[in-house]
């Protein structure tokens, strides 16, 4: 007896109240000031009272709100539930799945680094020890912004005087001979990143080693996070960097960001 096929996936719900108000959600997205009960009718496509029904019991939850008679909006205890899922949203959680099929797909190490101070911070990578790659910092491992792909980001993010700022408090101190450590050069640099949405090291901090990065941003569009690329000079791949921005662009719209 041949096995009993599995039911196709469920794509919409399969109690039609909770589709309607999803519906009824969708509309009341797309407009920031109230709505009127008509309105809301004829972009849902349902009759007027069996939207007035739903957003009334919908309004009793606060999920929304009545502002005056006749008129809807969407209510607090979405923002509520919004940001109880925002607290427990992790970049390092989110970017693990992305990373692992970005490395999948290009077979070098990818690196996700945030700042403290005037430091990058290594919180993870994706790689295999028989890619023959030497992993240039572990895990926890530290360097300056100015030396790397994913600080020179933050960098560029920077209003002038702050980067100012950077390099008289650190003085740019210099790894290898390739090693930016003048201002002028610096601020060329940060501005090709800033034009460019990505940045590089040109075995800045490592010899032999070359990185490519683009952002992460969380839903306020704030730059909280470096997704890299780390090669042996002789192997990096311009290609690369649309799959690069493409991934790092995933992770942030799983964390709430809007852009692109």
């Amino acid at each position: 007896m041949s096995p009993t096929p599995l039911p196709p996936p469920v794509t919409k719900p399969t109690v039609q109240v909770i589709e309607r108000m999803f519906t009824l959600f969708e509309v009341l997205a797309t407009r920031e000031e109230p709505m009127s009960l008509k309105e809301i009718s004829e972009k849902a496509g349902l009759h007027p009272s069996t939207a007035h029904r739903i957003l009334n019991d919908l309004a009793i939850g606060r999920f929304i709100d009545r502002p005056e008679s006749g008129s809807y909006r969407l209510g607090m205890r979405l923002l509520e539930l919004g940001n109880l899922v925002k607290a427990r949203l992790n970049v390092r959680d989110v970017a693990m799945g992305p990373m692992r099929e970005l490395y999948r797909q290009i077979q070098q190490p990818v690196n996700l680094s945030v700042r403290q101070g005037d430091e990058i911070v290594y919180i993870e990578r994706s790689y295999s020890e028989r890619s023959g790659m030497q992993v240039v910092r572990a895990i926890g491992g530290r360097a300056p912004l100015h030396l790397t792909s994913v600080g020179k980001l933050f960098l560029s993010a920077e209003e002038p005087a702050r980067v100012r700022a950077y390099a008289t408090r650190t003085g740019l101190p210099g790894q290898t001979r390739n090693s930016i450590t003048e201002l002028s050069a610096l601020e060329r640099e940060l501005q090709q990143a800033r034009q460019s949405g990505m940045a590089r090291d040109n075995e800045e901090l490592e010899l032999g080693v070359r990185c490519m990065a683009a952002g992460i941003h969380d839903d306020q569009g704030q730059l909280i996070a470096g997704l890299s690329i780390s090669a042996p000079a002789s192997r990096i791949d311009d290609a690369w960097a649309n799959k690069l921005k493409a991934t790092a662009n995933d992770i942030s719209r799983a964390l709430g960001w809007a852009g692109m």
